[in-house]
């Protein structure tokens, strides 16, 4: 039996869309070394690697970008997704984003990666302190857990759920993180970490998927960190 390790990347091996601290990513290289690790995140390559650093990618055994839409070992491109947003739901989005009563827009509302789309109406341009007082209106309106579930309903064969501090991903059902479980062996034991953990998160459907494994829900990269040492 093979142990192997599958990490989220926002907020789980780095703060929310910044930089992986220092101290930790040096312990980490270690354990890339000593380990069989996996990373499976809704961001595209140049962004992953813009957080954890070329080395760090480079010494997973793989990388899943854009929740598994885009697959990367090292240099090497195993695979990717070209699905585009059909223009029905990108207008229903664009009609949300309109009538949001949160009061900034930064823009880059849609950002298409391979396989997928991330939504945000902060926007992606947003400062740290631009996202604190999205992530506050979020935690008070729920507001992205509605949208999310108001296109559920109305698009049955693309499937929305909330991913990082202010975005919602956005991918064909069953396209989402849980599809890179068909690489893993029926032998194989998975420890998977992920902040999204909640059944309306973005790491959830892979988490279900696990059958062979343990589970850690985990609340910022000091904790992944932590329960590492404990393994």
């Amino acid at each position: 039996m093979a142990n192997k390790f599958i990490f989220d990347v926002d907020g789980t091996l780095t703060p929310s869309r910044q930089a992986i601290d220092k101290k930790f990513a040096l312990w980490f290289k270690q354990f890339c070394k000593d380990n069989m690790v996996y990373l499976v995140t809704g961001s595209d390559k140049p962004k992953t690697i813009e957080q954890i650093g070329e080395s760090i990618y480079n010494l997973s055994q793989r990388v899943y970008n854009c929740s598994g839409n885009d697959v990367w070992q090292g240099e090497t491109h195993i695979r990717s997704n070209n699905w585009i947003l059909p223009e029905e739901p990108h207008g229903w989005l664009s009609l949300k984003l309109t009538k949001s009563e949160f009061p900034l827009r930064t823009g880059l509302h849609f950002e298409h990666r391979p396989g997928m789309v991330n939504f945000s109406v902060v926007g992606r341009n947003a400062t740290l302190g631009e996202r604190k007082l999205y992530v506050k209106y979020d935690e008070e309106t729920n507001e992205r857990n509605k949208i999310a579930q108001a296109f559920n309903s109305l698009f049955p064969d693309i499937e929305a759920r909330p991913g990082g501090e202010t975005g919602i991903d956005i991918a064909p059902k069953g396209l989402d993180k849980s599809q890179i479980i068909h690489d893993f062996g029926k032998d194989d034991f998975i420890y998977f970490f992920g902040d999204r953990m909640d059944p309306d998160g973005n790491d959830y459907p892979l988490a279900r998927a696990i059958k062979n494994g343990r589970v850690f829900a985990i609340q910022g990269w000091q904790d992944t960190w932590e329960k590492l040492k404990c393994i």
